[in-house]
């Protein structure tokens, strides 16, 4: 290891004539070591004198395999440092955007004498193919007071997103599955008068997210 940085002797420090080096007449002159660039402070223990020797590595040791072996090996875990943090914010944005759903409430105004025939449509068969859809139902409700309880079915779907729900509602209709269902379903009349539809966001406040 090259001599000192030019500090006198302290603590076991050693000095270094500057104009006289063999280090420093070696060096380019850009690269000449002066006083005035080092750190005025003088050390004050053994362990300080070695750190403010390594403040400018001697040019034989900066051309050396090993110091260059140093730094790509810095560079290289510096780099990958960095993508390790890119790469979980990453996840971390892309899970906080997945866990955004919207809910799709829907109300059945079902004609008059087809309730149970709808119920037995939707427990036998709809709700599985909603699921080969990924339509994931949360529930379903039939109303407790006369006479909406004989003519008012309602549901409440959830969805990744709006534009996903419409792609699997489409999806679901043109299933061969269902349009066989509902055909044989309605072979005596149409059970549904018409559907009320709402897209919704959970609020805040709201327990379901």
């Amino acid at each position: 290891m090259a001599e000192g940085v030019g500090f006198e002797p302290t603590v076991g420090c050693p000095t270094l004539d500057f104009e006289s080096s063999a280090l420093n007449r070696t060096q380019p002159p850009f690269l000449k070591i002066r006083p005035e660039t080092l750190n005025a402070e003088r050390p004050t223990s053994n362990i300080e004198c070695k750190r403010q020797l390594w403040i400018i590595p001697p040019l034989p040791l900066m051309k050396s395999p090993w110091y260059f072996g140093r730094m790509k090996a810095f560079h290289l875990l510096s780099f990958l440092f960095g993508a390790a943090v890119m790469l979980s914010v990453s996840a971390l944005r892309g899970s906080v955007e997945s866990s955004h759903h919207i809910y799709e409430l829907r109300m059945y105004h079902v004609n008059e004498g087809k309730i149970a025939a709808l119920k037995t449509r939707f427990g036998d068969h709809t709700d599985a193919i909603f699921k080969r859809y990924n339509m994931k139902s949360v529930g379903y409700w039939s109303p407790e007071d006369a006479p909406s309880s004989q003519n008012l079915f309602i549901y409440i779907l959830e969805h990744p997103s709006r534009q996903e729900a419409e792609k699997n509602w489409a999806a679901f209709q043109a299933d061969p599955e269902w349009q066989k269902v509902k055909a044989e379903s309605e072979a005596n009349g149409k059970l549904v008068d018409h559907i009320d539809r709402y897209f919704m966001d959970p609020t805040s406040f709201s327990a379901l997210q």
